[in-house]
């Protein structure tokens, strides 16, 4: 199938099949199909989402070994990578929270390790909800869980939770793939908002791998929707294997958006402005813990603040 013909099923409102995804992801960046593909999911973000841009802010609450011990993760509790552990306090993480709201995030997620204790966690969730604004979605990043547990999130003021199936899982993470599955019907189940991502793609990734992920997330609906490159830390695993290019990035990012079609935002991580002229608008800000990073409060390494993410929203002309 042609590209005009792919291009043109997409601006007919159909939906994309795996092959012509396939040939989308093939076109080489030096072609002038490549931007062809780029305008129109920067077009396509910007007339649905009425040209707004979003900044979510992550706040990793602990930085300590991880008995997953996913190969890509500077937490991993066999290759621990970061420079201290800790687990953050309450009033640490309340203090953060005003500070992050008085810069105007949009959405807050809150990050632990798979091995967080589910109650105190729980928590900590119901002192953040206290303060935050009544509009503000609240995100859980948490290990795998049961409906149970999925409810209790929701109970506590939680709207959403950010769960996925990693690229490879099950091969370079220890937990099988119909456990992660399990998760997000749980999530699903108890009405709360999935966000989704396929990630974390890297050089040995094939693209047929990336676009089921792709059609994964499409069949749950997702409003929300992101790929990430792998950032290869040292000491951990797969740090040999390097990572792709932000050219790349930026063509996975506007295929997923063509693909997946998400009601409310399209996200690229880590950031690269590249990335804001291909269907992205929403950009992360990172607090604490982040396993893309070997210093374990990011925001003093890799971690942008929300006034940077919007600094840079603001210079590709998106609305803040």
């Amino acid at each position: 199938m042609s590209i005009d013909s792919i291009l043109n099923d997409v601006m007919n409102g159909n939906l994309l099949q795996k092959t012509e995804a396939l040939e989308l992801l093939s076109v080489p960046s030096s072609s002038e199909d490549f931007y062809r593909i780029l305008s129109l999911a920067n077009q396509m973000t910007r007339e649905k989402f009425n040209n707004k841009g979003y900044v979510f802010a992550q706040i990793g609450l602990n930085a300590e070994p991880c008995s997953v011990d996913c190969k890509f993760c500077s937490l991993g509790k066999n290759h621990y990578a970061m420079e201290s552990t800790w687990k953050k306090d309450p009033n640490t993480v309340l203090e953060e929270v005003r500070h992050l709201i008085k810069q105007g995030m949009d959405d807050l997620f809150l990050m632990t390790t798979a091995d967080y204790p589910k109650d105190e966690y729980l928590e900590m969730a119901k002192k953040i909800k206290s303060i935050l604004p009544d509009q503000m979605r609240f995100v859980a990043n948490i290990g795998d869980f049961e409906f149970e547990t999925a409810s209790n999130l929701r109970e506590v003021g939680f709207t959403g939770a950010y769960h996925i199936k990693r690229l490879r899982e099950g091969i370079d993470t220890t937990i099988v793939p119909e456990v992660r599955i399990s998760t997000m019907e749980a999530i699903k189940k108890a009405g709360l908002e999935l966000y989704y991502c396929v990630e974390p793609i890297g050089p040995e990734h094939s693209y047929d791998e990336i676009v089921d992920e792709m059609i994964r997330a499409r069949d749950y609906n997702v409003g929300v929707m992101a790929v990430m490159r792998r950032i290869p830390v040292p000491g951990t695993p797969l740090f040999e294997k390097g990572q792709i290019s932000s050219i790349e990035l930026t063509k996975i990012a506007a295929v997923t958006r063509l693909v997946t079609m998400p009601h409310r935002a399209m996200n690229a991580h880590e950031t690269t402005q590249m990335t804001l002229i291909a269907g992205v608008n929403q950009l992360y800000a990172e607090v604490g813990a982040n396993p893309r990073d070997n210093i374990s409060s990011t925001e003093n390494n890799r971690g942008l603040t929300v006034e940077d993410a919007k600094k840079l929203l603001a210079d590709s002309e998106f609305e803040v």
